[in-house]
């Protein structure tokens, strides 16, 4: 099983309790998630995410192929990180860290995402084809988004 990493930070020139608040609540996936990727989460949510948290949702790639997928916060640590990982879903393996922390001008936000294709070779091919890109576009829109609703820092 081949692993890809994707590493993500980005400074938000907030409180840190402010950027806890936004993040923790599961329905801003919506928000942070690029129209084209078709997300529709299919499970009730809660107000705020816990450990245990299970959240189903169905993702339409290029409204030609569909897929179920099951995540878990498995661990979460009020102002300081979460995690989320695949139980069901297009991936062999998923494990995504979310990781906050004060700095100056207000919080650095880390994404470390550990995944894996099912198909070996095929997956491979896959990857370098489609999913890599888009994995990236979507960070980059999570990116925007959230410059657009908090502002960029201050140099």
């Amino acid at each position: 099983m081949h692993v890809y990493r994707l590493h993500r930070t980005q400074i938000l020139p907030i409180s840190l309790d402010a950027a806890w608040d936004f993040l923790c609540r599961p329905e801003h996936l919506r928000d942070l998630t690029p129209p084209g990727v078709g997300l529709t989460v299919t499970s009730d949510l809660p107000d705020r995410m816990y450990p245990g948290l299970i959240i189903t949702y169905r993702l339409g790639l290029y409204s030609m192929f569909y897929f179920n997928w099951v995540t878990e916060i498995t661990q979460a640590e009020p102002l300081s990180y979460f995690i989320d990982e695949q139980r069901s879903g297009p991936y062999r393996f998923w494990h995504h860290e979310h990781r906050l922390r004060a700095v100056e001008g207000g919080v650095e936000m880390k994404d470390l995402v550990h995944y894996a294709l099912p198909f070996g070779l095929l997956g491979r091919m896959v990857h370098a084809a489609i999913v890599k890109n888009q994995l990236n576009a979507i960070f980059d829109y999570r990116r925007e988004v959230l410059a657009e609703r908090f502002g960029r820092p201050v140099r």
